[in-house]
């Protein structure tokens, strides 16, 4: 069965960091696009953050450009998320998504463009 858990959510206040860490099981994604979405009370999902099959290639939303690094390590089936200078508005429930898509050649930036996910973590960041 395939799994990706996350993990490393919490309460920190604004200024403050937070790793988030997405752990997969069942299968390798070591072939696939990775992304960060979140979702905040009463808003849809959006996209943060997606790394690349190799991890060479990374995108990041406009709203955490410069704060949040997204990476990966295929060896441990594994991706992460560094937040820095966090803000009240990163408040949002965190979900790490896979693509379908062996070696896609972009990275999508949409929920349609992933097709496993995660159940999420809560990341609350007072101001």
């Amino acid at each position: 069965q395939v799994q990706l858990e996350e993990s490393g959510g919490g309460l920190v206040q604004a200024g403050g960091s937070l790793r988030l860490s997405c752990a997969a099981s069942g299968r390798s994604f070591s072939n696939y696009a990775m992304g960060w979405f979140r979702q905040a009370p009463g808003k849809e999902r959006e996209f943060a953050a997606g790394i690349n099959w190799s991890g060479g290639i990374t995108y990041g939303a406009a709203s955490v450009k410069g704060r949040f690094t997204i990476s990966r390590d295929n060896a441990k089936n594994m991706v992460s998320l560094q937040m820095n200078s966090l803000k009240p508005e990163d408040t949002a429930v965190y979900y790490c998504a896979a693509s379908p898509v062996w070696r896609a050649a972009k990275v999508a930036t949409t929920p349609d463009g992933y097709f496993y996910w995660g159940q999420g973590t809560q990341v609350t960041v007072s101001s």
